[in-house]
């Protein structure tokens, strides 16, 4: 079932973005996510200075087991189906520690609506406004052809653009 609709978003997106099979295999290669143990997670954990306690190890289970955009409260309702002890205070510093350290990104659609992006490889994304749906665009798709001129004294620390869609009336 997963490569039936994998081959068929493949497709989808290869004539969406313009990129050949192959680059378009590449940038799904890098998001497959192998399942996770405990062991595994706690080691990325570690690795990005990250101690970690049993309740850093479930959210970030949740937001690694697949490529989706939660909500800290999507996050919150996943943890606590597995383990009804996560406050959302907690889901909150975690996912603020985890930004910190590069393991998510955050994706601010507006400023009532925040998500979690485990994928911190360079793209962007299409918002759906209707549905709430987030899709990734790979970088590949998008040209950007200038910026206007920075103020003295800084660099361009990243570009994120989020394209809102809503269905044709």
């Amino acid at each position: 079932m997963l490569v039936a609709k994998t081959e068929t978003a493949l497709a989808d997106r290869r004539g969406k973005y313009g990129l050949d099979k192959v680059q378009i295999l590449i940038y799904h290669a890098n998001m497959i996510l192998e399942p996770s143990t405990r062991e595994s997670v706690s080691e990325m954990l570690r690795a990005h200075g990250i101690s970690p306690t049993h309740q850093r190890i479930e959210i970030a289970q949740v937001l690694f087991e697949k490529r989706w955009h939660p909500s800290a409260d999507q996050i919150l309702a996943a943890v606590n189906v597995r383990y009804a002890e996560t406050s959302k205070a907690t889901v909150y510093n975690t996912l603020k520690l985890f930004l910190d350290k590069g393991l998510v990104r955050e994706l601010i659609v507006d400023p009532n609506k925040v998500f979690y992006d485990s994928n911190t490889s360079v793209h962007h994304h299409f918002y759906d406004v209707t549905s709430g749906e987030i899709t990734d665009i790979p970088a590949a798709g998008v040209r950007i052809d200038g910026l206007p001129p920075l103020p003295a004294g800084m660099v361009t620390d990243g570009i994120d653009i989020i394209v809102r869609t809503r269905p044709r009336l």
